[in-house]
């Protein structure tokens, strides 16, 4: 079927229609989740075990202490290591949509701050994209616990560094906590739209969204228009988000989006070469080259952060697509599906796993170097969405939203909330529990 338009240009024709086995082939390709973390040291696993089991085995400790502000900084080893360390190696990248009669845990009228481009709901799109929830091939993904996150972020400063797809990941969480505990809008009667923070004032932690298109340092080839190419400096990091790094203890960074379109690369102060250009006499190169390369460019600067905490934790996003069908933004692009898509109707379109196994790439290199060559805490991860994200066509607004009226545009990029994004925060609390040390390490 014609799906993801912006795929199909990249890699020249229409997608066809993957299999069963062709899309497990795809996933094997790409290490998951468990994959990368089978490359650290036997304590690091054995951490990660005894942590899951904080959230999976003693939620309702964890929700008491909360409430009566007694939580520790960081999760607390409670036992049931030996049924946690099975749990921590299922890949929960890997499994399928099931149906969830209970819906999602909260609606667009009981969280105040969902914004109209996503407000789905309040502009008429059928609410049967809602009741789905992932289920991994093997285990269980628990449904998301505001109490025991805010429990285990007690204290703390996370950011969603990225571009408009992080700020949506950020406004997903915000929602999820909001159910628990009322924020407070740092930025309340002002438009800020680069660099947004929230309060949530009883357990003393800051949600941030930083905005950057490449995480390094970009300009538009025609100053102001941004929506053409861009001169993309590879060994320029992007200094709007790392100037904010020392105030966080954990950084949840994505990419990918803004290269679909012809892009300039820079090096050394020079062009190199480009990406989906088509300029003859340029070396061009291809888009998974690009976007692994910007990520590596991310993690060198977190890992090598003088002024960071020493025990800070980054996160990076993997790769999300859009479902047009039938052309794009301005170009009649829909996505009016109803219904997850099943494997035979998701796209072979190789680029999406392309740029998925760059970013894991990039996390698994971060790894080995802070372990061989570096004196720090600072932990590495992956949120790997993008298997379960292929098939949720039917969760963006499409033509139900606000942004865009009047000008012949669906989005099938962003995603509507609540929505199947929230599953994006399921596995966020999951890895960071993992990765958090116990509070005998600290």
């Amino acid at each position: 079927m014609g799906i993801m338009g912006k795929w199909e240009r990249c890699i020249g024709g229409r997608s066809k229609p993957m299999s069963r086995q062709r899309t497990q082939e795809a996933l094997r390709r790409a290490p998951g989740d468990s994959e990368v973390d089978r490359k650290e040291k036997p304590w690091a696993a054995r951490w990660k075990a005894s942590l899951i089991a904080t959230c999976l085995v003693a939620l309702p400790a964890l929700v008491f202490l909360a409430v009566g502000g007694g939580m520790p900084s960081a999760v607390t080893v409670l036992g049931g290591a030996g049924a946690a360390r099975a749990m921590a190696e299922c890949d929960v990248s890997r499994g399928r949509w099931v149906r969830e009669p209970r819906g999602p845990s909260y609606t667009n009228v009981t969280c105040s701050t969902v914004a109209d481009y996503v407000n789905c709901q309040k502009f008429g799109k059928d609410p049967g994209y809602l009741y789905w929830r992932w289920r991994p091939d093997g285990c269980e993904l628990p449904r998301f616990s505001p109490a025991t996150f805010l429990a285990a972020v007690r204290g703390k400063r996370l950011a969603f560094i990225g571009d408009s797809l992080a700020r949506n990941h950020m406004e997903s969480l915000l929602c999820l906590l909001s159910q628990v505990e009322t924020p407070t809008d740092m930025h309340a009667g002002a438009f800020v739209d680069a660099f947004r923070r929230w309060r949530f004032p009883e357990h003393d932690f800051m949600l941030m969204a930083v905005w950057t298109e490449f995480l390094v340092h970009a300009v538009p080839v025609v100053a102001g228009r941004r929506t053409g190419p861009f001169d993309v400096h590879l060994d320029r990091i992007n200094a709007e988000w790392t100037r904010r790094l020392p105030l966080l203890d954990y950084a949840v960074i994505s990419n990918g989006n803004w290269f679909f379109r012809a892009n300039y690369l820079w090096e050394g102060g020079r062009r190199v070469g480009c990406v989906d250009c088509g300029e003859p006499g340029l070396a061009h190169f291809p888009m998974a080259y690009a976007v692994g390369r910007v990520v590596g460019a991310a993690l060198d600067a977190i890992a090598g952060c003088a002024d960071c905490k020493r025990e800070l934790v980054a996160l990076v996003r993997t790769y999300t697509p859009d479902h047009f069908e039938h052309g794009s933004w301005f170009s009649g692009g829909y996505c009016n599906r109803t219904r997850p898509l099943e494997e035979d109707e998701v796209s072979s379109g190789v680029i999406a796993w392309e740029l998925r196994a760059a970013q894991i790439e990039e996390v698994r290199k971060a790894r080995e170097k802070v372990t061989t060559t570096m004196r720090t805490r600072r932990r590495f991860g992956v949120v790997d969405v993008t298997p379960a994200m292929m098939a949720r066509a039917d969760g963006h607004p499409g033509e139900h939203h606000r942004r865009w009226r009047g000008r012949n545009a669906n989005d099938c990029l962003h995603l509507c909330l609540p929505g199947p994004i929230n599953m994006w925060n399921d596995v966020l609390l999951r890895r960071l529990a993992e990765l958090s040390p116990p509070s005998d390490a600290r």
